[in-house]
């Protein structure tokens, strides 16, 4: 939800929509590909990726997030901040959470928070941000 928020306050200022829209919100589902109960990881294709990588481990560092960033920036520019809008935006959720986030893999550092995955807290941040995007819809119809 987070993402698709961002890309609701950032779309009037964003020249190519049809590419930032369907990065960011892929870009935001993409750390959670190294576990099984994810929108990605559940399918087979990932499961190879699930038997190397610890799930947030590499994949939930900003270390990562800022090289697949800098590939595309310098191979497909045009995907590059759409990435590290989504990707970034997903880290800096997880890092809000008891579990945390390692955001400088492969130091051992761990980035937490106060929140608990799947918790009443995390289910209030999910419902306003419902609101404040539907208010972001809203004044971009109106």
């Amino acid at each position: 939800m987070i993402g698709v928020t961002a890309i609701l306050l950032l779309f009037p200022y964003v020249l190519n929509k049809w590419v930032f829209v369907p990065i960011v919100l892929v870009a935001s589902l993409l750390p959670d590909i190294d576990s099984m109960n994810s929108y990605f990881g559940k399918h087979f294709i990932f499961r190879p990726i699930q038997w190397f990588v610890k799930h947030r481990g590499m994949l939930h560092s900003l270390t990562f997030c800022l090289i697949i960033t800098l590939i595309f920036a310098l191979f497909l520019p045009v995907l590059a901040l759409s990435f590290f809008i989504g990707y970034g935006l997903h880290l800096f959720g997880d890092s809000l959470t008891i579990e945390g986030i390692r955001p400088w893999w492969p130091n051992k550092n761990v980035l937490k928070g106060s929140i608990r995955t799947n918790g009443e807290i995390e289910k209030w941040v999910f419902y306003v941000l419902i609101l404040v995007s539907l208010f972001l819809i809203f004044n971009l119809i109106f």
